[in-house]
């Protein structure tokens, strides 16, 4: 479990309420009152993503940026820390403002990845343009599921842009968003990625798409007002149709072991779980419908970020050949037992986003309607309680191969997880009424260690255990994945407020439904006198569901809520990777501080424009058991 005293998050096996009754009174008192006057972890970034005014400028912060990358290591990719470090460091060499730090950034990653990048093949490479480059007043082309469907009518440079790299082979899309772009690499359709977009955007593809190992070149807008914005198209055309063999070593990355996970779902699924009930009578259609519906829910959506851990898990101790591969190589090669473990832990994880959607009543899951919704509760809860039993099946029918030990070490590590996820999510639906007036940050915590940690650590450790005996890195897991899990949670909950967090269809879903979070928590602790009687109000009485979620929002803001929580998923990092940076072997240690990378990565960006600059309906009464009908 995890607490916070003195700033410090402890770790025990049960941690107690007298573990952390108290706080010190620089803590608490950084609750009590708002932050507005002090400094804060998520302040507007938009002051470091300056784009300097001139060509002139730009192009000297290009060399200057080829040339630093020159001494630096590429056998592995950077992360987003390690990217600004070089970047501040170059900056300070060339004597420029910190206020271009963001501009450098994409360039160092651009020379970086730039040889990698021009040695992929036309065919195996992916154009992405904005669609602001399109012309604002007379564009005539509609958008698909795609994206913008240009008619290369020559208002815009998108057409020039499209026609010559669909000549080429270039696969071409003129959307945004990295996480649609990710899908793309990890589908197997392309290699490399030529990307227009601004700044804020680019933050964003650091997080996703440079830290997988995707060779990929970016050219920065010169505005983000996304109307009629300008670019260097000179660096465009630079790399477009370019081609250069590669001379030097490529970069490790887990491309490849994303794409061996994503495989199981498509290529390998009937491999790895062939169908058993098939018919044509209708006796035989009905009694394979819960079958068949089950594996429909799961291939669909979802990040698949667990059975990639498994994979990835079992690969690090079994050489690391999967990191080694490119991406242009064929995939890593994994035993069907491995895959039924790895694909187990998924259909654990989609049996409880089936029983979770109807517990909390969400209308919609990887933008489609939930299955309770499509079929029925009834039908909804049978194929939850189905995907339980297959995941357990999967481990089982392995045994002889992978050992009846390992499978039994296996099968007792997933069942602990599921009790735990019961655990967690019984005592969310009954924190209610009177009582959630009591939650404490303890105690939202406590129910994210249940909830959400155990998954990962049963991905994890399912993964080392086919590959070997556990007893040297037992804690570790356990430890590691609870800080990793507790700092996933609350992030989510920082998402849930973000009216474009991934699979949010409204901004505040969590304050509507009045969850036990630890954003709620925190504002419970920190608000005193009446604006702790205007909080339980706003908690208790009957609103629209709009209302109340504003109204949280604003006491959120207030007591300073958002800012406490996103520090805590900062100390749930720095503890995840101290214990990371004591494992052995090394492909173990570097797949470790991937994942603190990409589960503790904040997506949110902040709003403000990036400019060019001179060189000079009425909600139940809370009390009544959370999605009850």
């Amino acid at each position: 479990m995890l607490a916070e005293t003195n700033g410090t998050l402890i770790e025990s096996d049960e941690v107690t309420t007298e573990s952390v009754a108290t706080m010190t009174t620089d803590e608490s008192s950084a609750v009590e009152n708002p932050v507005e006057d002090k400094p804060r972890r998520n302040r507007s970034t938009s002051h470091l993503k300056l784009v300097p005014e001139t060509l002139e400028l730009r192009e000297h912060i290009r060399l200057a940026a080829e040339n630093y990358t020159k001494q630096l290591d590429k056998s592995r990719p950077f992360n987003k820390s390690a990217l600004e470090s070089h970047s501040r460091k170059l900056l300070e060499q060339i004597g420029q403002p910190e206020g271009f730090l963001g501009f450098t950034m994409v360039l160092i990653g651009n020379a970086f990845w730039k040889q990698q990048f021009l040695a992929i093949p036309f065919e195996r490479r992916l154009l992405l343009l904005p669609h602001c480059l399109k012309h604002a007043e007379g564009c005539p082309a509609d958008y698909d599921e795609f994206g913008l469907d240009c008619e290369k009518c020559g208002a815009c440079s998108i057409a020039d842009y499209k026609v010559r790299a669909e000549q080429l082979g270039y696969k071409v899309l003129v959307a945004e968003g990295s996480p649609i772009v990710l899908k793309i690499i990890v589908s197997g359709h392309v290699d490399g990625i030529l990307g227009v977009a601004c700044l804020n955007v680019l933050e964003k593809a650091i997080d996703k798409v440079l830290l997988a190992g995707v060779p990929s070149y970016a050219v920065p807008l010169h505005s983000g007002d996304c109307k009629n914005t300008k670019l260097d198209e000179s660096w465009v055309w630079h790399c477009l149709d370019k081609y250069e063999p590669l001379k030097e070593s490529r970069t490790s990355g887990y491309v490849p072991l994303m794409r061996a996970s994503n495989q199981m779902f498509e290529d390998q699924f009937d491999e790895v779980l062939p169908q058993v009930r098939q018919g044509t009578s209708t006796g035989d259609t009905l009694l394979g419908e819960t079958e068949s519906i089950a594996r429909h829910w799961l291939v669909q959506g979802g990040k698949r970020l667990r059975p990639f851990i498994t994979l990835a898990a079992y690969d690090a101790l079994t050489g690391g050949a999967g990191l080694q591969t490119s991406a242009c190589d064929d995939l890593p090669k994994f035993s069907v037992e491995v895959r039924r473990t790895a694909l187990a832990i998924e259909a654990f994880h989609k049996a409880s986003l089936v029983h979770d959607d109807i517990q909390d009543n969400d209308p919609y899951r990887y933008g489609q309607e939930t299955l309770h919704r499509r079929y029925g509760v009834g039908t909804a809860i049978n194929v939850g309680d189905y995907l339980i039993g297959l995941g357990y099946r999967l481990v089982s029918q392995s045994r002889r191969q992978i050992g009846a030990e390992v499978a039994s070490d296996i099968l007792d590590r997933l069942a602990n997880a599921h009790l735990k996820l019961c655990e967690g999510q019984g005592a969310e639906l009954r924190w209610t009424g009177e009582d959630l007036l009591k939650l404490t940050a303890l105690d939202a915590m406590k129910l994210y260690a249940l909830k959400t940690s155990p998954a990962f650590d049963a991905a994890l450790y399912a993964g080392l255990r086919l590959a070997g005996p556990m007893e040297s890195y037992e804690a570790m897991v356990q430890a590691f994945c609870r800080h990793i899990g507790v700092g996933f949670q609350v992030l989510n909950d920082l998402q849930d407020w973000e009216e474009q967090a991934p699979n949010k269809i409204v901004a505040g879903r969590d304050a509507e439904l009045a969850k036990p979070t630890l954003l709620l928590a925190l504002a419970l602790e920190a608000a005193k006198g009446t604006v702790r009687e205007e909080l339980e109000k706003a908690i208790l009485e009957p609103s629209t569901a709009a209302m109340r979620a504003e109204r949280m929002r604003h006491f959120y803001q207030k007591l300073g809520v958002f800012e406490r929580a996103q520090a805590l998923v900062e100390k749930c990092r720095s503890r995840a990777e101290a214990l990371a940076d004591e494992v052995q072997p090394d492909p173990l240690r570097q797949l470790l501080f991937f994942l603190i990378d990409t589960v503790l990565s904040d997506t949110t960006v902040p709003s403000p424009q990036v400019k060019l600059v001179p060189l000079t309906g009425l909600l139940p009464i809370v009390g009544k058991t959370v999605g009850a009908t």
